[in-house]
């Protein structure tokens, strides 16, 4: 338990039953009245964004996410199946954690997950991964001058811009934060 005025942008938060990051938090005075916290809270599980007031000293539950390394393994019905390293259990990860960071998984890719109690939260996916082109559109004739890409599609399905020289085949390092091609390896 933490209380309103300990809050700092960053913490993570139970507020009615649901898990928040508080994103920022400013204690407030008014001329004739009794001072609060006002704060803007971002669910964990969502992109639910809530601004909440709390008294100056009101008693706040403050939550503590664990960080576990997972191995993706494969699609189970609705759901993917990860092991973790570290105790060698399967965990089920439900598709909505996932979301579209599904354009990047391939059977092998270490991630991590962040966990409240046995619930999963999040999961965040290296950076940057090398991963083969499975389909390259030709590329028109460029101008000397231009920058230019055309589509390609990646063996886990995700479609990205890649310069003209890439070929099917090809193994490419893509940046999983920003769908960007690297460079070829």
């Amino acid at each position: 338990m933490i209380t309103s005025n300990q809050l700092t942008p960053g913490i993570i938060i139970s507020v009615d039953n649901k898990v928040y990051r508080v994103e920022s938090c400013v204690k407030v005075t008014v001329a004739k009245g009794v001072p609060f916290i006002k704060t803007k809270l971002k669910s964990i599980t969502s992109n639910e964004t809530l601004e909440k007031n709390f008294k100056l000293t009101q008693s706040i539950q403050d939550v503590t996410l664990t960080e576990r390394k997972l191995e993706f393994l494969y699609l189970e019905g609705k759901d993917y199946l990860f092991l973790d390293t570290g105790n060698l259990e399967q965990v089920l990860v439900p598709k909505e954690v996932i979301g579209d960071k599904v354009n990047y998984l391939k059977e092998g890719i270490e991630i991590k997950a962040m966990f409240y109690g046995d619930s999963i939260f999040s999961i965040e996916l290296p950076q940057y991964l090398e991963l083969m082109v499975v389909k390259a559109d030709t590329g028109e004739a460029p101008s000397p001058m231009s920058n230019a890409t055309k589509p390609a599609i990646i063996e886990t399905g995700a479609k990205i811009e890649v310069p003209l020289f890439v070929e099917t085949g090809d193994i490419i390092k893509v940046d999983t934060q920003t769908n960007e091609y690297i460079q070829r390896v």
